[in-house]
C-alpha cells in the first residue's frame, strides 16, 4: 500500500487540527496516524513533527518506544499468538509454527499480499483459555494447530 505524499500531509494536517496542534498530544496523534494509515509512514512523522514545532528525532523515538506502533505496512488483519507460560506450556509453540505455515511467514512478518500480520505477545491475559490467539481484537481461546485454518478463514 503506497500512499502519495500530498495524502499523508492532508490527513496529517486534519489529526494535528484536531489536536489543535498541542505537543503533549503526540502519542494520541501518532495512534490516529496509524489508524488511517494502519501503520505509520515515514513522511507521516516529518508532518507530525514540523506540525508539532517538535524535532524529528522526539516523534521517531515514540514511535519506536511503544510495542503498538509500527514503521512498517500492516496487514489488514492482526494475529497475535500469546507466548505466556500458561500459552505456552498448552502448545502456543505448536499453533505458532502453524500459523507461520499457513501463512508463509515467520512472527513479526506481514504476507505479501498485505492481508495478515502475525506477532507474538508475552501475555493477553487469558490464561485460562490459553493458549490464546487474537484476531483483530477477538480471543480465540484453547487454539490446536487443527483450529488455525478455520479461524483464519474467518478474515474476508
Amino acid at each position: 500500500m503506497t500512499v502519495d505524499t500530498k495524502e499523508i500531509n492532508e490527513n496529517v494536517d486534519r489529526i494535528l487540527d484536531s489536536y489543535q496542534r498541542h505537543q503533549g498530544m503526540l502519542v494520541s496523534i501518532l495512534q490516529d496516524v496509524q489508524a488511517e494509515f494502519n501503520y505509520l509512514p515515514g513522511d507521516a512523522l516529518v508532518r507530525v513533527g514540523e506540525g508539532l514545532d517538535v524535532p524529528l528525532s522526539r516523534v521517531y523515538s515514540v514511535a519506536t518506544f511503544y510495542k503498538a506502533f509500527s514503521l512498517k505496512p500492516r496487514g489488514r488483519h492482526s494475529v497475535h499468538v500469546c507466548m505466556g507460560t500458561a500459552c505456552h506450556v498448552r502448545g502456543a509453540v505448536r499453533v505458532l509454527d502453524r500459523l507461520e505455515q499457513d501463512l508463509c511467514v515467520c512472527a513479526g512478518e506481514t504476507t505479501p499480499d498485505m492481508k495478515f500480520t502475525l506477532e507474538t505477545v508475552n501475555c493477553v491475559g487469558a490464561c485460562a483459555l490459553g493458549p490464546v490467539v487474537v484476531v483483530d481484537g477477538e480471543y480465540a481461546g484453547q487454539m490446536t494447530q487443527e483450529k488455525v485454518k478455520p479461524l483464519l478463514e474467518k478474515c474476508d
